[in-house]
């Protein structure tokens, strides 16, 4: 990892990141889980096309570890898609209401909010550095953000090359345009807004 100083802004990230491990990965598998065993399905269906979404934040971390700028173009993305899809399925949302107000909803319609709120305040407050993702972002100003990412790369693919992880990075991120294209020209006309109709 680059010795730099920090910035001002660097405590900030690594508080960014602590929170998103926990609101977009530890509290949804639990709630998963815990809709499968209270078999819930349309809280499970809801969290299935959450998590579908969400990787792409997983994608912008292994673009990151290789310091690539089209990370924080990713990770913004990201961030502007996971609240509509926690809210753009009707079906799924009138299912949800009519569940009775057992401790499963009510966490789950916590962490909805919450998740919401996190990802709109991240994505608005990754806007002044959207410009790293057009640049070779080797400056402090950009770096900094990768730091977690690189923490992520000691802790789990210490032995792996890191140009290996972002090419990864990259087949996912291709993967994903793909489908997401495919789903707002293909599926989206047949099915709008009932996440089931796709499934039929």
């Amino acid at each position: 990892m680059p010795n730099q100083s920090q910035l001002w802004f660097e405590p900030l990230i690594w508080m960014d990141f602590r929170v998103a491990v926990i609101f977009t990965v530890l509290i949804p598998l639990i709630l998963l889980l815990w809709a499968f065993a209270q078999k819930a399905t349309a809280i499970q269906s809801l969290l299935i096309i959450y998590w579908r979404v969400s990787s792409l934040l997983a994608i912008s971390v292994y673009l990151a570890i290789g310091s690539m700028p089209i990370s924080f173009a990713a990770a913004f993305v990201a961030q502007a898609l996971i609240p509509l899809s926690l809210w753009f399925w009707a079906d799924l949302n009138d299912e949800i209401t009519d569940l009775p107000p057992r401790s499963l909803k009510l966490g789950f319609l916590a962490w909805r909010w919450a998740t919401t709120i996190y990802s709109i305040l991240g994505a608005i407050a990754t806007i002044p550095f959207l410009s790293c993702a057009f640049s070779t972002a080797k400056t402090d100003y950009c770096q900094a953000w990768f730091k977690p990412s690189w923490l992520y790369y000691q802790f789990f693919h210490a032995n792996s090359n890191p140009g290996f992880l972002s090419f990864l990075g990259i087949l996912g991120l291709i993967s994903y345009t793909l489908y997401l294209v495919y789903f707002l020209v293909v599926r989206l006309g047949k099915q709008g807004r009932s996440a089931m109709a796709g499934d039929e």
